[in-house]
């Protein structure tokens, strides 16, 4: 089920990419009704683990791994809320008579770091592989990296009078909610190395 939720957030991303650069509204719109889709999973994870603890009174590892998937499945489900927020900014922006503008191009490269990130942390969860979650935190920095780039880039047009301002402040917005979804997908890479180690990391 956390597979086929990371999937539907992956999908959901790179929709949203799409629907960005291409202005196309109704492609956002798709997103936004898809997003109770995330939202179902999460509460057939949360009634399962609650079930399984009832009735198998699991302990050690396998109670570190289910309370681990409520943590995760929280997580996911936030990454689905933001990648709608990305739409419904796209929506927004595809209404907006704009010319091409160059600096969506950074943000597609963001959101494709973002989208491994996802893939990677539930890769690593179903294979138990604290290596490559680990190796998330680097990637988190990277997507961080971007992000201030992104947003030195947009202040060029936020002075008052300058046509692409509120467009620039939009790809602020969808910069935030990319770099909002990393963080998530640090948040289950440090849940994947308490599972198979029984610590606490801290990755962010």
């Amino acid at each position: 089920m956390l597979l086929k939720m990371g999937a539907h957030i992956e999908i959901a991303i790179d929709k949203a990419m799409r629907a960005l650069v291409g202005r196309d509204e109704l492609l956002a719109e798709e997103i936004v009704r898809q997003d109770s889709q995330i939202d179902e999973i999460k509460v057939q994870i949360d009634e399962l683990v609650a079930k399984l603890i009832a009735t198998q009174q699991p302990v050690a590892g396998d109670l570190r791994k289910l309370i681990s998937a409520l943590k995760i499945a929280a997580d996911m489900e936030r990454m689905g809320d933001l990648a709608k927020d990305i739409a419904i900014e796209t929506i927004s922006l595809a209404k907006m008579n704009f010319p091409e503008f160059n600096p969506l191009q950074e943000i597609v490269t963001m959101s494709k770091r973002v989208q491994k990130m996802v893939n990677d942390g539930i890769n690593s969860y179903i294979d138990g592989n604290t290596m490559l979650a680990q190796r998330l935190a680097e990637d988190d920095d990277e997507v961080d990296r971007l992000y201030d780039s992104i947003v030195k880039e947009m202040k060029v047009y936020f002075p008052t009078g300058n046509r692409y301002a509120e467009v620039a402040l939009k790809c602020c917005f969808v910069a935030r909610y990319l770099e909002r979804i990393a963080d998530h997908a640090t948040n289950i890479a440090e849940n994947i190395i308490y599972i198979e180690t029984g610590k606490q990391a801290d990755l962010n």
